[in-house]
């Protein structure tokens, strides 16, 4: 496809260069309707939320996540996701951040978190995690669960 009228879009290298035609790089979207960032997530708009490589007056670019590459037409074509965020109910999801949450209790010492097929359909995902017990704790599901619903949406808390 191509960007919305009054919007740019640049497919850029890891060091923010364009690259060329049929070689991949991520989406970054720039113009007037790009957000100033995430509601008291400094962290991730500094990560997400980048100075415009092609604009002298301070604005920035999105950086979406999405890999993509533009055709011999100039078109963008979509080719997945930079990192291994997924949707779940509908929702997106990183099953890093959860396991960044899991790895914040202290009865949990390792951990995996994991989309999954819900009932071998492949267009469905299900969270799964398995964590491995800190030295001298006990895990126990309903406990995490809970602990997790009170720090996370409900589509984030792994079945």
């Amino acid at each position: 496809g191509t960007s919305l009228p009054g919007a740019s879009a640049y497919v850029l290298d890891d060091v923010l260069n364009p690259v060329g035609t049929q070689v991949a790089g991520e989406l970054y979207i720039g113009g007037d309707s790009v957000a100033l960032g995430y509601i008291g997530q400094p962290a991730l708009t500094a990560e997400r939320f980048v100075p415009d490589p092609f604009a002298q007056d301070g604005t920035r670019v999105y950086r979406s996540g999405d890999r993509m590459r533009r055709n011999h037409q100039g078109l963008l074509e979509f080719i997945g996701r930079a990192d291994d965020q997924v949707k779940v109910r509908g929702y997106r999801v990183e099953p890093a951040e959860v396991a960044r949450v899991l790895l914040g209790l202290a009865s949990v010492a390792q951990v995996s978190v994991l989309a999954l097929p819900v009932d071998d359909d492949q267009t469905r995902l299900q969270l799964v995690a398995y964590c491995v017990a800190a030295s001298g704790a006990n895990l126990n599901v309903d406990s995490l669960r809970e602990q997790l619903a009170a720090r996370l949406p409900d589509y984030m808390v792994p079945t």
